[in-house]
């Protein structure tokens, strides 16, 4: 049988989905794409925004119209919040027992009966060993799952549960699996990632101490990291270690003081810009890119013009920009002054515009250096990949993906750098 796994939302879900085609392969099912007419279509969905929704519907929507036969499973974040609502999906799953895919499904062609498994119980890390990424060459390793900071805004601690890590030297195992496989550059990622081990007597820093000994590995990059869980004693060892990439994703998620007390988040702009000025001056040209929620309830637009003078002062090298979204069980959803729509975009649209300015002005200073880049595809004549610090560096060359050489950047255009091997 045909089966296609199609992913939504973060890079859990796609190392989670990674692991479920694995599972797949093993069972003897071929893997197919969206686009073809499968026996099984399963969709790792995202709830994170209405937008998130409205996708995940619209995904399990098309391919029950590709093929009306064809079982579809819906499984993920977008389950959890909306557990058992369309007609359309044979087997739901929610976030626990996905490792369990073929178990579902021979059940399910066996019965030929609807499976509804949406478990409450969480306490548990449901551990996933993966060895290869496939189509990648860059793997992921899910360190951590679940979050406990009810952030008002976020809806992920209700549906993703207490925070549960994955036991240090397992992942030790896995990391090493990878980099033994071939894989150059390795990314940890979790749902909050930098709280790993705070339900295992342990840290994060402990276990960046363990893989930066990983014979082989020769990048090891953060998804995403509070600023409040980068510690001296993280510092300390991102300053020492160059394996550690010259990029950092630290979500700000409001340039006012006073939105991000109504968000509940866990520092202040004095207390992030103080970090911001230790973190440069250990990695004086590092990356550090940002989410930012825009249009927040009670967000003023002297707010949000504070917010823009935040980005433009902490001088992020890119901005994820959010418009807010209104989620069921959170607490901003009891906050009084909601925005209009129309309000939310337009402050979307500016702050893309102050990202792409500060983007520009951050790659430009690469402009004239040779910096290794580690390449990933060759189409169209053109070789592309990314350096440490991740500028997009595209090359007139043909680089075997997964290579690792100096490039010499010469220019910057439409979000790339444009470079020359530099032998």
């Amino acid at each position: 049988m045909k089966a296609c796994v199609y992913t939504l939302g973060c890079k859990v879900n796609t190392y989670e989905s990674e692991y479920v085609i694995l599972k797949l392969i093993e069972a003897g099912y071929e893997i197919g794409s969206i686009d073809e007419v499968c026996d099984v279509y399963i969709i790792n969905t995202c709830t994170v925004t209405n937008t998130a929704d409205i996708k995940s519907r619209k995904i399990i929507n098309r391919v029950k119209r590709l093929n009306p036969k064809a079982c579809i499973v819906a499984m993920g974040c977008y389950v959890e919040d909306h557990p058992l609502e369309s007609n359309n999906v044979d087997i739901y799953i929610g976030n626990k027992d996905k490792s369990k895919i073929v178990e579902f499904l021979d059940l399910y062609f066996t019965n030929k009966e609807p499976i509804r498994h949406i478990s409450l119980d969480k306490d548990e890390f449901e551990d996933m060993f993966i060895n290869d990424f496939k189509g990648r060459c860059r793997a992921f390793v899910k360190i951590q799952d679940g979050c406990e900071n009810f952030c008002s805004y976020c809806i992920i601690p209700y549906v993703r549960g207490k925070c549960r890590s994955k036991k240090l030297d397992q992942v030790v195992m896995e990391v090493s699996a990878l980099v033994s496989n071939g894989f150059k550059e390795i990314v940890l990622t979790g749902i909050h990632t930098g709280n790993y081990g705070v339900d295992l007597n342990t840290n994060f820093a402990a276990l960046l101490k363990e893989l930066i000994k990983i014979k082989g590995l020769e990048r090891l990059r953060i998804s995403s990291i509070e600023i409040t869980e980068l510690t001296d004693e993280v510092l300390a060892i991102i300053e020492n270690n160059k394996v550690i990439v010259d990029h950092l994703h630290i979500p700000l998620q409001a340039g006012s003081d006073k939105i991000l007390k109504l968000m509940n988040r866990k520092y202040d702009l004095e207390y992030f810009s103080k970090k911001l000025e230790k973190i440069r001056n250990i990695r004086p040209n590092i990356s550090i890119s940002t989410d930012v929620i825009v249009g927040f309830p009670n967000e003023s637009e002297e707010d949000f013009l504070e917010t823009i003078k935040t980005c433009q002062k902490f001088a992020f090298s890119k901005i994820h920009v959010f418009p807010f979204s209104l989620r069921s069980k959170t607490k901003a959803e009891t906050l009084s002054g909601h925005l209009d729509n129309s309000i939310k975009k337009e402050r979307a649209r500016r702050l893309l515009k102050v990202s792409k300015e500060l983007e520009q002005k951050y790659a430009s200073s690469f402009i004239s250096l040779s910096l290794p880049v580690l390449f990933e595809e060759y189409k169209d004549g053109v070789s592309i990949g990314h350096t440490s610090n991740y500028l997009k560096v595209k090359v007139k060359e043909k680089i075997e993906p997964n290579t690792i050489k100096n490039v010499k950047l010469k220019s910057y255009l439409l979000g790339s750098m444009i470079g020359e091997i530099d032998e």
